[in-house]
């Protein structure tokens, strides 16, 4: 799709709909490309279980939701 800078004020929601299908948006001003609105890329959600980091140590024998309650524990054992 291609918009120029007064589509962008005024038919903001057929940008967005575009956006929606996937569809790379190139901004237009005077008629010359001055940028491109690229729709974000969505990662597939993983477990922390799946992780590469777990399993690293083949002879671990702590559960990964321990692990993580490791990592996350507050600072104040430290001192």
């Amino acid at each position: 799709m291609e918009a120029s800078v007064v589509d962008l004020r005024y038919k903001m929601s057929e940008v967005l709909n575009a956006l929606e299908k996937r569809e790379r948006v190139n901004i237009l001003y005077h008629g010359k490309i001055k940028g491109v609105i690229v729709p974000v890329e969505e990662r597939p959600k993983i477990k922390a279980a799946d992780h590469p980091f777990f399993g690293i140590s083949s002879g671990e024998k702590k559960k990964v939701g321990q692990i993580m309650d490791i990592l996350r524990e507050g600072r104040y054992r430290d001192i």
